[in-house]
């Protein structure tokens, strides 16, 4: 999932920059794929000290079977549980001496494995996280260990609800199976066994349509090597594209015994690979970004009417949507979805110059301190890949945000007006939905 976490390229002259970060203004993603499928991908950041590297497997959840969900996160756990010439407890202990930071987690599309050390420790850390991705032990008497981890997050989602909100609505508004967390259900992990793990691992953790990207102080011809000796005997496997459904199910109310309501609204959208997609990210900026924005403004400040309120584009490969959240009271929630909608809809009349420089301002803050990570620019280039089939530079970005103006937004959307809401409430009583909503 790609939402406004895409990170935003602006400098201005009326932006101090460190000198050590205009070579990043200027750097370039290297790119090699491998005839296994596998792509590789590596930006110098040589003002640095640190290393990173995302890597993502087509292994995500999309692919389970439906009476198995979660079975991508329980394989995501198991394959971490001692690999090649380590146990589980060594394996741990080997990657904690190397110092790396590591992540590691399944999406709709992907498993992602992560980690950031210090620059000198990446050819180790590729070369176990290769064991871990290519010969995991997935040993049968931990399988009961990692599936009360899986559980445990599950019942967790249970306990917040607004999480179960976000996921309901996702499920309710994005056609099957392409609105599914990789949580799954109580039910189905339950029902996952050692076999399920084994198979699921064999045929998704593979080569084909797999990106390992790479950024900080790094040598690109050393890491190439190191990757061909690791990865490209790799054999891949072919994989059925999933089917997915004609429609989503629409809106909806959970019961939930609280005094408090939760509030989702989405609509459809374009995705990031859209040409006008920084238009579209400029618009729910104004309306969420910060608390100068319309949502938190309106809704929340001068009318008191909830306590979180937010905004966010969420894109798959070819289709976006714009989800809205809102968490209020009984007696105050028909009132916030009311005008929560009302602001939704009063997008369509434009927005103003002033809204643009305030965002503008965030973006180039946020973009400026995100050139400081190698973990945040490996995993914007692996995203970038993913979306785009290539990876935008940071001069491109500074371009199109450059670019972008209260015109060119209020052109955008007079021609993509919010409307067609699809709404989910979760609390004790449902709302009334109005006839704005699809």
């Amino acid at each position: 999932m790609c939402s406004w976490a895409i990170p935003l390229k602006l400098v201005s002259e009326h932006i101090l920059i460190p000198i050590n970060l205009v070579v990043a203004l200027n750097s370039s993603v290297h790119h090699h794929q491998f005839d296994n499928g596998l792509i590789l991908l590596a930006e110098p950041m040589d003002w640095v000290e640190s290393a990173a590297f995302t890597w993502l497997m087509p292994a995500g959840c999309i692919h389970e079977p439906a009476d198995r969900l979660g079975l991508a996160s329980l394989t995501t756990e198991m394959v971490q549980r001692g690999c090649g010439p380590w146990s589980s407890r060594q394996v741990m202990q080997h990657l904690d001496n190397l110092g790396i930071v590591r992540s590691a987690g399944a999406s709709l599309m992907h498993t992602q494995l992560g980690g950031a050390m210090p620059r000198e420790r990446l050819p180790d850390a590729l070369a176990a996280f290769s064991e871990i991705v290519r010969n995991p032990h997935l040993p049968a008497d931990q399988l009961e260990d990692a599936r009360q981890g899986c559980l445990h997050d599950i019942q967790g989602i249970q306990d917040d609800p607004t999480r179960q909100l976000l996921q309901s609505l996702r499920q309710q508004h994005f056609p099957a199976p392409l609105g599914r967390n990789s949580s799954g259900t109580l039910e189905t992990v339950q029902a996952i066994s050692h076999d399920d793990v084994v198979n699921y691992h064999a045929r998704h953790f593979q080569p084909q349509d797999s990106i390992l990207a790479v950024a900080g102080n790094i040598e690109w011809d050393a890491i190439v090597d190191q990757t061909a000796t690791l990865l490209a005997d790799w054999q891949p496997v072919a994989v059925d594209a999933p089917t997915v459904a004609g429609h989503a199910d629409g809106s909806m109310h959970i019961e939930h015994p609280s005094s408090q309501t939760h509030i989702g609204i989405a609509f459809e959208s374009i995705p990031y690979s859209h040409d006008d997609y920084f238009q579209l990210r400029a618009a729910i900026g104004v309306l969420s970004d910060g608390m100068s924005s319309r949502l938190f403004t309106e809704v929340r400040e001068n009318r008191g009417l909830c306590y979180a309120i937010f905004a966010s584009c969420q894109s798959l490969r070819d289709r976006g949507s714009v989800f809205t959240y809102a968490g209020t009271t009984q007696q105050r929630a028909q009132e916030t979805l009311d005008v929560t909608i009302e602001q939704l809809q009063q997008l369509a009349n434009g927005i103003q110059p002033e809204e643009l420089d305030r965002l503008r301002a965030r973006l180039k803050s946020g973009l400026i301190m995100q050139q400081e990570s190698s973990s945040s620019r490996s995993a914007s280039i692996a995203s970038d890949w993913y979306y785009l089939q290539r990876v935008r530079s940071l001069d491109e970005l500074n371009s199109i945000l450059d670019e972008l103006s209260s015109d060119s937004i209020n052109a955008y959307l007079s021609d993509h007006s919010p409307d067609n809401f699809d709404v989910v409430t979760l609390g004790q009583h449902p709302l009334e939905i109005t006839s704005a909503v699809s």
